[in-house]
């Protein structure tokens, strides 16, 4: 790491509720993510796509013009606002793009974008397409781009734009399952950490939740709704394969001196025998909104009304992800942000 890091030039990663430029997208293509339930799908975009149009640029990957002709009509349907929305024929393998977009950094003068390596979760054969996606946007957006060389996915962290990073030991340093970085380890990653995302503090948790495909992805667990509070995932039933391991993580948060507030987990969702990784905490901050999961579930309420607490000067809106839960991932997975131009207004800060 002997280049100039960004934190020497003084960037740092934005939280997700600091204003945002635009949320990026990759139209759904790859079916066998949905094995038998692909269908609802592009509509539940669509869904998503229409409320995010009506508060940022809405930036969408397809694969070609034909999938993009097919975009367009379902968002026509779901009465989108197509003046907010602009589509990039750059093929992806999955939808996931929170995990291989650029994480963008700012400093006070200029946006940049971090390009981490992406390799499918350590898991699956197809990532290439994925991979080149972040140098793609950096050119398209005409910002300077950063590269650490390692592999890191965005889902993997949570930020809260002040120096402190959330993650899990179990995703960034496992040395069996999904290995992301072999060798690398805590002191490691917090050098780059500190180096390209101008963090100063990492606070390790330990086991994400059940049926979660990264092994330990953070931000199904739990996310910072402010500089300085945490709202973490629970489970109040002791039979439940998750109760202990949300123990332990809620009571790693209490030490850490930040406000810790927490959600409930809706019961557990099953699809053709697998166990899906529903959780509330896969939210969404965009400008002046909140997209939260449900599941048709009585705790769908208790959730909506503790992120409406929480943001309690953004609108808070439902999608139901039970089918889109199939794929491994809900909102928070299938969106990035990127952060609004230096100078822009702060009015759509939380």
């Amino acid at each position: 790491m002997g280049q100039v890091t960004p934190a020497q030039l003084g960037f740092r990663t934005s939280a997700e509720w600091e204003p945002h430029e635009a949320t990026w997208l990759a139209w759904p293509h790859e079916r066998s993510d949905w094995p038998g339930k692909f269908a609802p799908i592009p509509w539940v975009y669509g869904d998503i796509v229409r409320k995010l149009s009506r508060v940022e640029r809405v930036c969408i990957f397809v694969e070609d013009a034909a999938l993009e002709k097919s975009a367009r009509r379902v968002l026509a349907k779901c009465a989108v606002d197509m003046s907010a929305v602009e589509f990039f024929r750059w093929p992806t393998n999955r939808s996931w793009t929170r995990d291989y977009c650029p994480i963008f950094v700012r400093n006070q003068e200029e946006v940049a974008v971090t390009n981490w390596l992406f390799n499918g979760w350590a898991k699956y054969d197809n990532w290439r397409d994925d991979n080149r996606i972040p140098s793609r946007v950096a050119k398209r957006e005409k910002v300077r781009e950063f590269s650490p060389g390692i592999v890191l996915e965005g889902g993997s962290i949570d930020v809260n734009g002040a120096g402190l990073l959330l993650t899990t030991e179990e995703c960034l340093l496992s040395e069996s399952v999904q290995v992301r970085n072999p060798g690398l380890g805590r002191a490691d990653l917090e050098r780059y950490f500190a180096d390209y995302l101008g963090v100063r503090q990492t606070i390790w948790l330990k086991q994400g939740i059940a049926g979660d495909d990264t092994h330990g992805h953070i931000d199904d667990l739990a996310r910072f709704v402010d500089e300085k509070t945490v709202v973490i995932a629970t489970e109040d039933d002791p039979s439940e394969v998750n109760y202990q391991p949300l123990r332990e993580n809620l009571k790693l948060l209490r030490c850490t001196g930040l406000r810790v507030a927490t959600l409930p987990m809706p019961a557990p969702v099953y699809f053709d025998g697998q166990r899906l990784p529903a959780s509330y905490a896969n939210f969404y901050i965009a400008n002046g909104l909140v997209l939260a999961p449900t599941f048709n579930d009585p705790n769908d309420r208790v959730a909506l009304n503790t992120l409406a607490k929480l943001f309690p000067t953004r609108e808070v809106v439902g999608i139901y992800c039970g089918d889109l839960v199939l794929g491994l991932g809900t909102l928070h997975c299938m969106t990035m942000q990127e952060p609004a131009a230096v100078g822009a207004e702060e009015s759509t800060a939380r």
